[in-house]
């Protein structure tokens, strides 16, 4: 799918950043149409079917998460939040009512597309598990629990790295929260991320090129994990 049969969903309800998203995205090859409630955001979303809708957690009738809800209960369509508030509750709870990106106002134009465009492939690739994984010269069988370099040299992976591996690569390019994490690799009692933050470490060491500037096993500070496979590590990522 090329960007130019993208439709984009606004639903902001500030007219002048309005006004700079649809030239924005227009101007990327985007159709766009915009929302200036949760209401109206919701009410869109389901008449246009819409390739990627970004919201505003800031509306004037309903909090965004609303909108992120009312889209959930239907549809695996990719939204971006895209939000002045910085507080880690409020983006993790995005998240977990189903955002599947998060961008910070005042906010980079290049960012935004480079997320639009991650989310839009995992979208059409869907959550189908993957069973080998290319992070740069490393292959990583998961089915098989084999990892090796080009050269044929091994890597040894413990099984508790490998079931954090299939975790994020169940959903890959979208960021996987701690709580999701300490869930399906520990169990459900499990809360402590302590642990999450070693073991994530030891793949880095092991994955990644530059374990100090990883390009594959990202963070996503105070919310979760990213894996991102042969591609370029999204703008604004960072090392935990």
């Amino acid at each position: 799918m090329t960007e130019a049969m993208h439709f984009v969903l606004i639903v902001e309800d500030d007219p002048a950043l309005q006004s700079v998203l649809r030239l924005l995205f227009e101007a990327n090859g985007y159709r766009v149409v915009v929302a200036d409630t949760a209401a109206r955001g919701v009410h869109d979303a389901r008449l246009y079917n819409p390739d990627v809708v970004i919201v505003d957690l800031g509306l004037p009738d309903r909090d965004g998460v609303e909108v992120i809800r009312g889209i959930r209960a239907w549809s695996a369509m990719p939204v971006v939040v895209l939000s002045a508030r910085t507080a880690e509750t409020q983006r993790l709870g995005a998240f977990e009512n189903g955002a599947d990106d998060y961008v910070v106002k005042p906010f980079s134009a290049p960012e935004l597309l480079a997320r639009m465009r991650a989310v839009s492939r995992r979208h059409v690739r869907g959550y189908l598990p993957m069973a080998v994984l290319r992070l740069g010269n490393i292959s990583v069988n998961l089915s098989e629990r084999v990892a090796s370099r080009d050269d044929g040299h091994e890597i040894h992976l413990t099984p508790l790295e490998y079931k954090i591996l299939s975790a994020l690569a169940r959903q890959p390019e979208r960021i996987v929260t701690h709580s999701t994490l300490l869930k399906e690799v520990w169990g459900p009692d499990r809360e402590d991320s302590r642990s999450l933050r070693v073991y994530i470490g030891s793949l880095r060491r092991k994955l990644e090129a530059d374990p100090s500037r990883p390009k594959h096993i990202l963070t996503e500070l105070g919310v979760g994990y990213r894996l991102v496979l042969d591609q370029e590590a999204p703008i604004g990522s960072s090392v935990d």
